[in-house]
């Protein structure tokens, strides 16, 4: 087996997220938010090149030493896909490998508030889940898009670049396509998606005024749009947006905006006292206060407004993470690290009389026993020229 599907395959028995390879360092390896190296083993200035020539292309490898950049999927059967991020550095070269398992956990299993899976049933809007890189959105979407692929008939389009999960044709037909190597360029993907009728349009990620013109115009045409968005809460998501447009047109999309928006869902992975992650979470859902504030460019208000919420099914990140404290998932001091509003997060904690008393049962985690550490000092990688 080549070096580098060891690697994947390595990342997959141990349900690590990245690997890190880069010259004149070890390879890393991330697991449960924890990095460590594989083994002592210096990569050579020539050695990223030669583990990427085993999983991509010729056309591919001579595309990064081209433009410096290379970002593909590769499946491995049986295994899963494995997103795949190169770069020129320093003169040499570094890759990022992001692992999505095969399988796609069903939304129940995730512990996710139950308004994701009436959000994945909507007929038409956008959706938003917002956060930052690594902190489960990509599971989030493809969980939510295989609850609405077992339970309802109907067409699903993805432009992902690259694609992450693979589905499997249920009650829906999924057509994924890849920015590269199915469609030109995400702008070319998206000018030609409404020709293909769909009831549903999954956008990998909104970057740029473009795409999220494109989401706003598919949510207003009657269609469910979700994306999406790399931003801390839904406040920042909404100052991001805002951002991608000139100051003259900003009412009109704001406007639109408020309009077709459903919910912005915020997502942050936590480390649990077992030493898992799980998901603290913000559920923004676009009420008619909401809207109001939204149309009006008041973001400001919207964070009070959603501290005092009675709309179920929102939540902000602090009710979360009180939540699992108060269940002995989390520990207070990575709780309070994760909060928005440590004073928010202390008042309810302090100000419910079960979450205090667990949390008082919470706040004491045992220390991993060294043996227990994941330790991979018998792995090595062969990486020196093949002969012809």
């Amino acid at each position: 087996m080549a070096a580098m599907q060891r690697l994947f395959r390595l990342m997959a028995d141990n349900k690590a997220s990245d690997i890190f390879i880069s010259a004149n360092s070890p390879v890393l390896i991330k697991i449960r938010g924890e990095t460590i190296p594989v083994n002592n083993q210096v990569m050579a200035a020539d050695a990223p090149l030669r583990l990427l020539g085993d999983v991509v292309s010729a056309e591919q490898l001579a595309q990064l030493q081209e433009t410096g950049e290379l970002n593909v999927g590769v499946p491995l059967e049986g295994v899963g896909r494995f997103r795949i991020s190169a770069m020129r550095q320093r003169g040499s070269y570094a890759i990022v490998v992001r692992y999505v398992p095969s399988e796609i956990p069903e939304l129940h299993t995730l512990r996710l508030p139950a308004i994701l899976e009436s959000l994945a049933m909507e007929k038409r809007g956008l959706i938003l889940l917002v956060g930052a890189t690594g902190s489960g959105k990509s599971t989030t979407i493809a969980s939510m898009m295989d609850l609405r692929n077992r339970n309802v008939a109907g067409h699903i389009l993805t432009i992902e670049d690259p694609i992450e999960y693979e589905f499997t044709n249920r009650r829906s037909i999924i057509n994924q396509r890849e920015v590269g190597s199915d469609t030109a360029s995400l702008a070319v993907g998206l000018r030609n998606a409404l020709r293909q009728a769909p009831d549903v349009i999954q956008i990998g990620e909104i970057r740029d005024r473009e795409t999220m013109s494109a989401a706003l115009a598919y949510a207003q045409s009657g269609h469910l749009c979700i994306s999406t968005l790399h931003a801390n809460n839904s406040y920042h998501a909404l100052n991001r947006i805002l951002s991608f447009y000139p100051v003259e047109v900003r009412p009109t999309m704001l406007g639109d905006l408020a309009a077709t928006l459903k919910a912005i869902v915020s997502q942050r992975l936590l480390r649990g006292i077992d030493g898992e992650r799980l998901p603290a979470t913000e559920v923004l859902l676009n009420t008619k206060l909401i809207s109001e504030l939204i149309e009006a460019g008041d973001f400001s208000a919207i964070r009070d407004a959603m501290q005092q919420s009675l709309s179920e099914g929102s939540q902000t990140f602090e009710e979360s993470l009180a939540f699992l404290v108060a269940e002995g998932l989390v520990d207070r001091k990575e709780a309070f690290s994760h909060a928005d509003s440590p004073t928010n997060l202390m008042w309810r904690l302090q100000n419910d009389f079960a979450m205090a008393a667990n949390a008082a049962k919470a706040s004491v985690v045992q220390e991993q026993e060294e043996s227990d550490a994941p330790s991979f000092t018998e792995f090595t990688l062969d990486v020196r020229a093949q002969e012809r």
